[in-house]
């Protein structure tokens, strides 16, 4: 089913308004597909990107993911960088681990990490959400994937240096490496191994838990797939989680109708709140696929081998599927049939972000304990810079105050 099958969806209200803080292109949402000067054909539309994302004709190719299968050192690829029978396989075996059931369980730690956050912000004074988020989200991940018995602390800024750096996960686009960068990067990657993923697995070796590594012992994965597979769903996990809670942190802070709507809303009305803000500020704003076969897109042929770059930020905000002032947000905004709150800010198709009823519960804990405070103020906005491994913002030095003028 295309959207144009579904009724047009009707004039969106926008009680609220605000528009995005983190977008830095002026391209027109919705329009056709077109090459850029190296020959990736750029997707902009709602209807252009879910057709890509569901095809079974185009696979994985960002992230690294065509560096990693074509280097073919892993028996078993990370799930992110499976397609087809092989990759359904995976995320039916994991799913267990992010269903609403899963999540309620993680609630009680996720909410007691909140307040002991919240409660240093209040004996500090003053604290950057970036910093306090970026703690939640890897605390939380860890939990959900078992790398809980790591042999020094520091664990969020191991996790950081694979994304902090610059190299670029468009296929083709990565810069050479100087023989310092890449002794640098084996020496994080070591650390990160030796550090974390060991002492988890040696534990989980000794007695299983409910996580993701005691999983991928069960099915003989090697360490190093292990460690490949933690890198995956821990970085996605943790930094785009890290990086939502601050861009809705300074939504609501900035919009204080916004703000009230959360803090007194039902959790419904909450979740709408936070799922408009994504829709608006994807974390990742552009997907890589290959097409394995002729395509058309937008009804135009995209010839086999072609790779696709989606822009998803464009494909959230096309009129086409999110109506009148599709860049404002509005909560609870009438969307065609089959179309999620979100749209395309989770992906879409058999790669669709797993763990997005997670980000969204974690985010939703957080704020509600945070945004409570009257005396809540915003002392600096954060800056705002683009991180061409995630391929989405950065938000850095988010400030906020309890009390005091």
């Amino acid at each position: 089913m295309t959207i144009n099958e579904s009724s047009p969806p009707e004039p969106a209200r926008c009680p609220f308004g605000g528009d995005s803080l983190t977008r830095r292109d002026t391209a027109q949402p919705g329009a056709a597909p077109t090459p850029d000067a190296r020959g990736v054909v750029q997707v902009r539309s709602f209807q252009g990107a879910r057709d890509v994302l569901r095809s079974e004709a185009v696979t994985q190719a960002g992230f690294n993911a065509e560096t990693v299968n074509d280097a073919g050192i892993l028996k078993r690829r990370p799930v992110l960088f499976t397609e087809g029978e092989e990759h359904h396989e995976m995320r039916r075996d994991t799913a267990r681990y992010f269903t609403p059931a899963a999540v309620a369980t993680y609630q009680p730690m996720i909410a007691a990490l909140a307040d002991r956050l919240i409660g240093q912000l209040a004996a500090r004074g003053e604290a950057n959400i970036d910093d306090l988020s970026l703690t939640l989200a890897v605390q939380v991940a860890s939990q959900v994937v078992g790398l809980t018995s790591s042999r020094l602390p520091g664990l969020e800024r191991r996790v950081m240096t694979f994304v902090e750096h610059d190299g670029n996960s468009e296929p083709g686009m990565s810069p050479e490496k100087g023989r310092l960068r890449g002794i640098l990067d084996q020496r994080h990657l070591l650390a990160f191994y030796l550090l974390d993923v060991k002492p988890a697995i040696q534990a989980r070796r000794k007695q299983r838990r409910d996580d993701l590594i005691s999983h991928l012992l069960d099915r003989e994965y090697s360490d190093l797939e292990i460690l490949t597979e933690c890198l995956t769903y821990g970085t996605a996990g943790m930094v785009t989680t890290r990086e939502f809670i601050t861009v809705a942190t300074w939504h609501l802070l900035r919009g204080p109708e916004l703000r009230a709507a959360y803090v007194h809303g039902t959790e419904k009305e909450r979740l709408d709140i936070l799922h408009e803000i994504l829709r608006v500020e994807p974390v990742v704003s552009t997907l890589y696929r290959r097409a394995q076969a002729d395509l058309t897109v937008d009804g135009h042929t995209v010839p086999q081998g072609t790779l696709l770059a989606l822009n998803l930020a464009d494909a959230n905000t096309d009129p086409a599927v999110a109506g009148e002032q599709a860049g404002s947000v509005c909560p609870a905004r009438p969307l065609p049939r089959g179309v999620q709150a979100p749209v395309m800010a989770f992906g879409d198709g058999h790669h669709r972000c797993p763990g997005a009823f997670l980000a969204i519960k974690e985010t939703d804990t957080f704020l509600r304990r945070l945004l409570i405070w009257q005396d809540l103020r915003l002392v600096a906005e954060p800056r705002v810079t683009f991180n061409e491994v995630v391929k989405g913002y950065e938000l850095r030095g988010l400030r906020v105050a309890l009390g005091g003028a």
